[in-house]
């Protein structure tokens, strides 16, 4: 008798969905007091659980729930199955569960099988490439996405005489979940997904959370899988639900049948009026640091990004569209060998290619030959969901030593936070992405060059690097540093600023691109 090949597989964190529905003749009986103290109890469980007080690691969050069949879930992501069950009981002790009753559960894990790669599980081998070895531990350990909507379905594939899918060889139940995976990752940047296996946990074989701001892209991703043969010849589903995501501190606001989550306008209005009246202490007044604090840097703001796009536009300097031409990217720099650091992102933009959102990745060496020159690798994406994603698998690449748009750094000028330490207080811009015309090459290398002279003449400069796709060799951009911006802010109003740009028109063979940074 032929015994058929069962799939390897490694386990990661447990995962427990939890469905309420919430007693509401009840709760209208119950006194205040009582009430109070129950949304207080629950709230703070809540906020307990996504901070992950009880635990190493994981995640949780809450969901309002659409339908008939559960008003809440809660979704706990944690290291171990005992961490999760303990959760469960913890929360039958709020005074808010008092209110509820459990409507329905799923149990799972974490996996990964060898239908993703076989090297993770042979002996002595490593998953060298970057990009598949941080999706490997996104599947054993994930994080729940920042999406504001979740569809949640278990299943497992069918048994049927005719449709069996543990009848079917090895190689031909991977090649149904490669071409499974394929749709999938079309919807890179609009759904994410984490699946767990459940095989003697629940009723079914899988559980399935899907994740996304627009809740017709999970509509559409799961018509297209119904008609790829995985699916439409193999699967079989249990009941489908679907949820919005709110905050705990929301829970009363969702009791009250008030909208969630609470719009942040909203919940500042008393504060706001406050703030208004005069309680300038009140921390939701209006307050702002003086312009010599804010000159040196500060927290990004989208209102400090677009005043700078203002005023360079007063100067008749193309600044970008408020919203980066819808490219977002992702931009690192390195001290690894560029050799090296080029074989490991050009592994990863293989992996990049599958998604429709990804515009390009490259890497860019410094044109002039300095020792404390870096390299750089920029990552072009449509939406800023898939260049967060991305930015996750860039920031294992080999000697990364900073990353625009780290917290807490300083802001630039195109909404970047600076390219240097939060302890430095330079202000830093990454300037537009340049495509020169091949004839005019030299000539933009040597005018970077005089400026690059006047630059190191100009009061509060630190640094500025023209930086060369290693690819394209017409493909560049330019990065600065300075000590303000009211610094960087006198050369863009410079006489010789304007030649420059007024010469660059004649050489760039289409407009200097500006993107926004993830």
């Amino acid at each position: 008798m032929e015994r058929r090949t069962p799939p390897r597989t490694k386990e990661g964190w447990y995962v427990l969905h939890d469905f309420r529905t919430v007693d509401w003749d009840a709760w209208r009986d119950a006194p205040d007091h009582v009430r109070e103290r129950a949304l207080e109890d629950g709230a703070a469980f809540l906020a307990d659980c996504e901070s992950v007080a009880d635990a190493e690691d994981g995640d949780s969050a809450t969901f309002a729930m659409l339908g008939h069949e559960a008003d809440l879930l809660f979704m706990h992501i944690r290291p171990t199955m005992a961490d999760v069950e303990r959760l469960g009981r913890q929360f039958d002790g709020t005074a808010f569960a008092e209110f509820t009753e459990r409507t329905d559960s799923y149990v799972s894990v974490a996996e990964v099988s060898d239908y993703v790669t076989e090297a993770y599980f042979e002996e002595d081998e490593e998953v060298e490439s970057t990009g598949l070895s941080r999706y490997l531990e996104q599947k054993l350990y994930p994080k729940i996405p920042d999406a504001e909507y979740v569809n949640f379905y278990p299943m497992e594939k069918r048994r049927d005489p005719e449709f069996n899918w543990y009848d079917l060889p090895f190689e031909k139940r991977s090649e149904h979940m490669g071409s499974h995976g394929d749709i999938g990752r079309s919807y890179g940047g609009k759904v994410s997904q984490i699946t767990a296996g459940s095989i003697g946990f629940d009723d079914y074989e899988w559980s399935v959370s899907l994740f996304a701001d627009d809740p017709a892209h999970i509509k559409h991703l799961l018509a297209e899988m119904r008609f790829d043969p995985s699916t439409s010849k193999y699967a079989e589903f249990g009941r489908f639900y679907v949820g919005r995501r709110f905050e705990p501190h929301d829970l009363d606001a969702y009791m009250a049948g008030e909208a969630v989550p609470v719009e942040a306008d909203d919940a500042d209005a008393d504060a706001d009026a406050d703030a208004d009246a005069g309680e300038s202490s009140h921390p939701h007044g209006e307050g702002r640091p003086d312009s010599s604090d804010d000159d040196a840097g500060g927290p990004p703001s989208s209102t400090h990004a677009e005043d700078v796009r203002d005023e360079l536009e007063e100067q008749g300097v193309y600044a970008g569209q408020p919203h980066g031409e819808d490219v977002h990217a992702v931009v690192l720099y390195s001290d690894a060998d560029p050799d090296e650091l080029f074989e490991e992102v050009d592994g990863l933009r293989t992996n990049f290619d599958h998604y429709d959102t990804h515009v390009k990745t490259a890497v860019y060496e410094s044109e002039i030959s300095d020792e404390d020159a870096e390299t750089a690798v920029v990552s072009l994406w449509e939406t800023e969901s898939a260049a967060d994603t991305a930015a996750g698998f860039l920031a294992d690449l080999p000697d990364v030593v900073r990353q625009a748009g780290d917290e807490g750094a300083p802001a630039g000028a195109d909404g970047e936070r600076g390219d240097s330490p939060a302890s430095d207080d330079s202000w830093g811009t990454m300037g537009m992405f340049y495509t020169v015309e091949p004839d005019h090459r030299a000539d933009f290398v040597d005018t970077f060059g005089d400026v690059t002279g006047i630059l190191a003449d100009m009061d509060g400069h630190r640094k500025t690097d023209l930086l060369v796709n290693r690819e394209d060799e017409n493909d560049m951009f330019i990065a600065s540093r300075w000590d303000s911006r009211e610094d960087a802010m006198a050369f863009f109003r410079s006489d010789a600023f304007s030649e420059t740009v007024d010469y660059g028109r004649d050489i760039l063979a289409d407009r200097p691109r500006h993107v926004f940074l993830a």
